[in-house]
């Protein structure tokens, strides 16, 4: 059986995949030492295992030959497969990672394609970026929206208005139970044999892993992703501009679209989401607002983070501005604080693999950041603990955002907040046992003792930073007492959290 074979990863699942081209076959490798390699999230663990079956079962039914085998490592796997077929060509795609490229690369007769399953070429975004004073996301998108034309009118943008996002900041009403009637019933797939199939396997397997067990949330193939997106599209996209960025506790999903880890795994094209987006805009079903808010994740973004990955590569793993050297918290996976916002969102986590982007940023990403926890050790906890978890996405988001460790290339500063943040976004505060504007003493909200003692750790480093001098002349109105307490106490949570 000579020919080619095309080899597609676990996170390539697309049939646009150019590997595919003129293929005699495909292989799909499942590796014991890949799923063991980190203490992933069960569900993150299960999604791309039963991804991987569907997408067989997908090929299979068009027609094609697929080798679907499971191996110690993908090395082994590869070796397996040439053992059977005999392969005069192996064809793989790049990886979306840089470790994957230079271990897979390496391997004999494996021909790496150029290209992705994104929009954005990381050639034609160094090109764009070099020289530049800054990279400033909404540059890049600006040039996106006219590259791919979308919501352009012409050579203007619709509405007279790059960005919405002034729009989009609404807090949760002060009874969210006002909103809860509106908020619309997310896309849920039917399991399969694969899901039980997977499970067994996953039992079998005896992998550390945290997090719970289903039922499965997440779309595993083409088909159960285009009905995902359809749902968000015509239920949940006309409410997502003005609140997108609230917290409503007991809500996991709001008006999020949920479709991250369906573009991750490569079952939906990026620009296939944006332009059903522009369509119902186009069409008067969704609000500008709304269509451009998500419009700017999708096309915005998501491809600056992609690029960006590629532009620094060989940089995220030595960056530590700050020289946090802390353990990660326990708590972002016991969930015991007593605080109501983070216990929610960790159970939510714990149980569904997901939190949307300001959870992500504002809880748990705040906690890393003020509790001083070691930039790698934050990045490996995001990476192995969202359903749409890879290197490519959170090497950027947390080591360029939450945690500020490359000293404001990314951001001019950090996404550091107290409590009073959580209180203006969030309906968790009311019904907390801590108080959001106290510093110090048993009612003190913990984001806010570990957000002043944050600045006055790290004083001299912001003295230089405009954006920064607000809350520095703040903190200076602390007297000298109030600051030991706050520096007191500060070390007392950060104990208790990683106990």
């Amino acid at each position: 059986m000579p020919g080619t074979t095309a080899w597609v990863l676990g996170d390539q699942l697309s049939l646009d995949n150019p590997a595919l081209d003129g293929a005699d076959r495909v292989l799909l490798v499942q590796s014991t030492t890949a799923l063991s390699a980190k203490r992933f999230h069960r569900q993150k663990l299960h999604l791309m295992m039963v991804a991987m079956r569907h997408f067989a079962d997908d090929l299979r039914n068009k027609g094609t030959v697929v080798d679907f085998v499971t191996a110690d490592t993908l090395a082994d796997g590869l070796e397996q497969h040439r053992a059977r077929a005999h392969p005069k060509r192996i064809r793989l795609l790049a990886p979306h990672s840089a470790r994957g490229r230079r271990a897979l690369g390496r391997l004999d007769g494996v021909e790496i394609i150029d290209g992705s399953l994104f929009l954005t070429d990381p050639t034609d975004f160094a090109e764009w970026a070099d020289g530049r004073r800054s990279l400033q996301m909404e540059a890049f998108y600006r040039r996106q929206r006219r590259r791919l034309d979308l919501l352009m009118d012409g050579d203007e943008p619709c509405g007279g208005r790059w960005n919405f996002d002034a729009d989009n900041r609404e807090p949760p009403p002060r009874q969210p139970s006002l909103l809860a009637p509106e908020i619309p019933a997310p896309y849920r797939p039917r399991e399969s044999e694969h899901d039980r199939t997977v499970r067994r396997a996953l039992d079998g397997l005896g992998l550390d892993t945290w997090g719970e067990d289903g039922p499965r949330r997440w779309p595993a193939d083409r088909a159960q992703a285009r009905r995902a997106l359809k749902r968000f599209v015509t239920e949940a996209l006309p409410g997502f501009g003005p609140h997108q960025d609230a917290m409503i506790g007991g809500e996991r999903t709001l008006w999020h679209s949920l479709l991250s880890s369906s573009l991750n795994l490569g079952l939906l094209s990026p620009l296939e989401v944006a332009e059903a987006a522009e369509s119902a805009y186009r069409a008067g079903d969704v609000p500008l607002q709304s269509a451009e808010g998500f419009i700017r994740q999708v096309i915005g973004w998501r491809e600056y983070v992609w690029c960006l990955y590629w532009y620094r590569q060989g940089h995220w793993g030595s960056m530590n501005a700050l020289n946090a050297d802390g353990p990660l918290p326990a708590v972002l996976e016991t969930g015991k604080t007593d605080m109501a916002c983070l216990d929610d969102a960790v159970g939510g986590l714990r149980g569904t693999g997901y939190a949307h982007h300001i959870e992500r940023l504002m809880l748990f990403g705040n906690l890393v950041l003020l509790s001083g926890t070691e930039p790698q050790a934050a990045l490996d906890w995001f990476h192995r603990s969202f359903i749409d978890g890879y290197e490519w996405v959170m090497a950027p988001n947390v080591l360029g955002m939450a945690t500020w460790a490359d000293g404001g290339e990314m951001m001019t500063k950090p996404y550091a907040a107290s409590g009073r943040y959580v209180e203006r976004m969030s309906t968790y505060c009311p019904s907390c046992r801590y108080s959001p504007g106290t510093r110090t003493g048993e009612a003190a909200c913990p984001f806010t003792t570990l957000y002043w003692d944050f600045l006055s750790r790290h004083r001299r480093a912001f003295e230089a930073n405009g954006r920064m001098g607000p809350a520095l002349r703040n903190l200076d109105r602390i007297d000298g007492s109030e600051r030991r307490r706050i520096r007191d106490q500060a070390r007392a949570l950060r104990e208790h959290f990683d106990a």
